[in-house]
């Protein structure tokens, strides 16, 4: 490369330029040249700072005062730069801005693409995770909250919810927290569950029920989303924006102040895919564990399915009834090993809440 070329210097301390013969001792990597008043200035390469504007190369030294070398020589800068990577003398920051206009849009694009993922996918995963975060205690203040702010859900059937209590109690459920059923009188087609045990059923789905052995698969259902806190980390994942930075920050009263806000949502929770394949297995499991036919649970899925192609029930807004779920639950009947027999106490007591 070029080792002498003809640059303007500033000295930091008067306005006035001086052109200055600049010599490069590749060897040292220092810069060396004189100055119209015999001064002489040595500069390690390593010290400079390096920005180009344009086809004119500005080199950076010092502090106080900060002393600047103007080089227009097109060959010696390209010169340079190609000696300066070579050498490993540029940064990547530098390297960066050397690139050009399009990678620097491919580049910015890259990472508004990767916010968006983020955003979309990350985020609502760290929310998801935050329920940690968040004691059991609370799932029984949110599932109070609930009620308290949903005086619209209907009229409570109080003699159905005794003999539903009484049904649940004749199975072994798994449960990780105390069970209360409540049965409203509605045509909706629908049940979920609350985070403090709490299950809701109206009648609408009641009444489509042949047999008992729906019903257990119903209630089997509902206890896997309250054993594994799905409508807990359901919550937490749609206000996720919100409980981001609480979770980040690890202020667990921040996250539950957001949930208790949000507490009127959880009837209409849509539960992931995941949650849903999680309470189809378990409740199947428990479903078996009490000698009953699972067949019952595969039939009340296809018979919602089979609504769903008339008019989309308020259960299948939360819980999507699938073919392949279907299909799986199916699979599962035929490959499992399980022994079931007819259960006349349960029976009795479904036809008790059928009347």
């Amino acid at each position: 490369m070029k080792e002498k070329v003809i640059g303007v210097f500033y000295d930091g301390v008067s306005s006035v330029p001086q052109e200055v013969a600049l010599n490069f001792e590749a060897e040292k990597c220092v810069f060396i040249f004189e100055t119209t008043h015999n001064k002489t200035y040595s500069w390690e390469l390593a010290s400079i700072i390096f920005n180009e504007k344009g086809s004119v190369l500005q080199l950076q030294h010092g502090n106080d005062p900060i002393q600047i070398l103007k080089i227009e020589d097109v060959q010696f800068i390209d010169d340079l730069t190609v000696f300066r990577n070579k050498n490993g003398h540029i940064g990547w920051y530098q390297k960066l801005l050397n690139l050009g206009i399009k990678i620097h849009l491919g580049f910015a694009l890259f990472i508004f693409g990767f916010i968006g993922l983020c955003y979309v996918y990350f985020i609502p995963w760290v929310a998801e995770k935050s329920v940690v975060l968040i004691p059991d205690v609370y799932d029984d203040t949110l599932g109070n909250t609930f009620f308290e702010q949903n005086t619209f859900l209907g009229t409570v059937d109080a003699k159905k919810t005794k003999v539903l209590n009484l049904f649940a109690k004749e199975l072994k459920l798994k449960n990780k927290k105390k069970l209360k059923f409540t049965v409203i009188d509605s045509d909706i087609m629908n049940a979920f569950a609350l985070p403090d045990g709490s299950i809701v059923v109206y009648t609408g789905i009641i009444d489509s029920m042949k047999d008992y052995e729906e019903l257990v698969g119903l209630i089997g259902h509902e206890v896997a989303h309250v054993n594994h806190r799905h409508s807990m980390k359901m919550l937490c994942r749609n206000l996720s924006g919100y409980l981001f930075i609480s979770t980040i920050l690890g202020d667990a009263n921040g996250v539950m102040a957001v949930l208790g806000e949000n507490a009127n949502t959880l009837q209409s929770l849509s539960f992931s895919r995941e949650f849903e394949y999680e309470a189809d297995i378990e409740g199947f499991k428990i479903v078996t564990s009490n000698g009953v036919n699972p067949k019952g649970m595969s039939t009340l899925f296809k018979r919602l399915q089979k609504e769903n192609n008339i008019v989309i029930p308020e259960f299948l807004s939360s819980h999507p009834v699938t073919a392949d779920r279907i299909r799986y639950i199916d699979k599962m009947i035929k490959t499992e090993s399980f022994q079931s027999k007819e259960n006349s106490k349960l029976q009795r007591l479904f036809q008790q809440i059928k009347e």
